[in-house]
């Protein structure tokens, strides 16, 4: 869900709050569009941007190898846009120089043979054609990092700053879209609009090229794509959220999230989604599955402790799951973007479908930890 969140000022640089995936209660006066029960999905429309909406992301997570066994990789690459100002308030935009949006960007590689974890970030105001988001189709960029639809298929391109580090993908449908929730919307909370329209392509082929420390290797893998947009999502009882993408061994594919209170309940709205091997979806609520913590780990440098290892049940679906990080230090310190430390990273998964034994990978994505983002999305 993930992982997703933000409060900005209009200079862009001092980003305060949150990462991935909410947004704060919104000042008064200022009525952005509000993700409301009903709305219908279209595509390729909705892969595109949505401006009416405070919040939105593209974000992918992945799992590749390359032509040696030991070559194994994990990546994420996060696109964000926040607008300012309601689209019915915004004036013309009398400068080259002025926006009404900002948008920014996290990119990360976990190399399993090297036990190393790289992330970069980058913020735009969106002036000079630095940053944008197309609405007529899909297209969301931050110079250099891109992410767009070609056809049938979609191109993603990031790099550090010294190149030394990047990734080239072109990626498949898969399965094809995957809609979140109930009735069009994800429910983050109790109160009509504490939402975002959510949906996923989770087993998306991908090949292409990554490159580590200058060396490029040809990858290939599996990819999962989440695309969220709302206006008013987290409430300021609740100080963050662990959530999941799981793709098994036996063609199926797991989504949970478990929003955290301060009060250290889980609040109900906390969703997930089952898709089976033949693509078909099925929500489940908080009741149907269950969360458990099977050990912790420190980070040497913020301090803050994340769960490290996890049981994940679905009685309802005979599934019974482990996750455990594939590295340990997979955590995102972004003093220069969001501000926000959070850790995601790349993780494997054993257990149990139906009794019998599965294997998968996944992606894990930790946020409050290292302070509440209650009152910051």
């Amino acid at each position: 869900m993930p992982s997703r969140r933000l409060l900005l000022s209009l200079l862009a640089v001092p980003v305060a709050g949150a990462v991935a995936y909410q947004v704060a209660c919104q000042p008064r006066g200022e009525v952005f569009t509000p993700a409301l029960a009903g709305y219908t999905f279209a595509f390729p429309r909705d892969h595109a941007a949505h401006p009416g909406y405070k919040t939105e992301w593209w974000y992918y997570t992945g799992h590749l190898r390359g032509p040696k066994p030991e070559q194994r990789y994990g990546y994420q690459l996060t696109l964000f846009r926040v607008r300012l100002t309601p689209e019915e308030q915004a004036r013309p935009l009398v400068s080259h120089f002025a926006a009404d949006q900002v948008f920014f960007g996290h990119f990360a590689v976990t190399d399993l043979a090297a036990k190393r974890f790289v992330y970069s970030e980058l913020i735009s105001r969106g002036s000079l054609g630095e940053a944008g988001a197309r609405t007529d189709y899909y297209r969301t960029f931050l110079d250099p990092w891109t992410v767009q639809q070609l056809g049938n298929q979609f191109t993603l391109d990031a790099a550090d700053a010294s190149d030394s580090t990047s990734l080239r993908l072109i990626l498949g449908p898969g399965k094809g879209v995957i809609v979140n929730g109930v009735d069009g919307v994800s429910m983050k909370g109790s109160a009509p609009g504490q939402a975002s329209h959510y949906y996923s392509m989770p087993r998306m082929p991908s090949a292409g090229v990554l490159t580590v420390d200058g060396q490029p290797v040809q990858v290939v893998g599996e990819s999962w794509m989440d695309h969220e947009f709302g206006s008013n999502q987290l409430s300021p009882d609740q100080v963050g959220w662990d959530w999941f993408s799981l793709q098994l061994s036996d063609g199926s594919e797991l989504m949970l999230y478990r929003l955290r209170r301060q009060d250290g309940s889980t609040e109900p709205a906390s969703s997930g989604t089952f898709i089976d091997p033949t693509g078909h979806a099925r929500h489940l609520t908080l009741a149907e599955y269950r969360i458990d913590e099977l050990a912790r780990w420190t980070s040497p440098v913020s301090k803050a402790t994340y769960p490290a290892r996890w049981r994940v049940q679905v009685p309802g679906l005979a599934l019974d799951l482990t996750i455990t990080p594939t590295l340990a230090d997979q955590e995102l310190r972004t003093r220069n973007s969001t501000r926000v430390v959070y850790w995601e990273g790349d993780s494997n998964v054993t257990g149990t479908s139906a009794g019998k034994p599965v294997t998968g990978q996944g992606y894990v994505e930790l946020t409050g930890y290292a302070g509440s983002m209650a009152g910051s999305l």
